[in-house]
């Protein structure tokens, strides 16, 4: 297993749900993590929490839709702490639509978060990694990722599209030394999904669940590269 120990971690949508899981996890086994989210006041509190845990993390707010703005968060990362091991593009956006109802701006900021934006960081890290011949991008993409559902068609194709730029990078950079996979969770209990009575929220995918994924993509021996994780809810939560 790898340590994490000092490694440096970009995790994008940190200030909640699952980015959040995965920073607080990354820093309690060691990781200096970089916090990128649009909302300054839930990237201090998760800060606040992993300092409070012994951990170290770098807040940073940024609109990922901008261009400028990764960049930004990139070089911020690099002048403050010198490197970067690992970029887990977390942050995910979407609007339930059908397609004849749907509205276009919808759909390009569904597809510059999801898919341009981890696509974009990734050219933008690279170098780093390569040059280190180690590393990992992880991607956070989705079931919807492999499976499409009404009412969701941009949400489903940005995440497709996610999959297949993930194992085109890996087949690219495979022999750099870095690791990429792709996590699809189904179901988890995050505010991206609204309460509703036919579904039993204990029995969902927690958080900490997909944090433990990435975790293991992370520390994977040199030999080895878990390139597609699917974690699904061990019980429907469907009542």
């Amino acid at each position: 297993m790898i340590p994490l120990q000092d490694k440096v971690c970009i995790v994008t949508g940190a200030g909640r749900g699952i980015g959040r899981a995965i920073a607080v996890a990354a820093a309690e086994n060691g990781c200096r993590v970089v916090l990128a989210s649009r909302t300054a006041g839930q990237l201090e509190a998760v800060q606040a929490t992993i300092v409070e845990r012994g951990g170290e993390a770098s807040p940073f707010r940024a609109d990922l839709s901008s261009n400028e703005d990764l960049a930004a968060l990139v070089q911020h990362t690099l002048d403050r702490f010198g490197t970067i091991d690992f970029l887990v593009n977390n942050a995910g956006w979407g609007v339930k639509a059908n397609v004849v109802n749907g509205k276009v701006e919808d759909w390009e900021r569904t597809f510059r978060v999801n898919l341009l934006a981890p696509m974009i960081l990734s050219r933008l890290v690279l170098p780093t990694l390569m040059a280190r011949q180690s590393g990992a991008i992880v991607n956070v993409s989705s079931i919807s990722g492999r499976v499409g559902q009404a009412g969701s068609a941009a949400y489903a194709a940005s995440k497709f599209g996610l999959i297949g730029f993930s194992q085109s990078l890996f087949e690219e950079v495979r022999e750099h030394g870095v690791k990429v996979a792709a996590i699809l969770p189904g179901f988890v209990d995050t505010g991206m999904i609204p309460p509703v009575k036919h579904l039993d929220r204990s029995r969902m995918i927690q958080p900490q669940d997909v944090a433990q994924a990435v975790l293991f993509t992370l520390t994977a021996p040199l030999t080895a590269c878990p390139v597609e994780i699917t974690v699904r809810p061990q019980r429907t939560p469907y009542r």
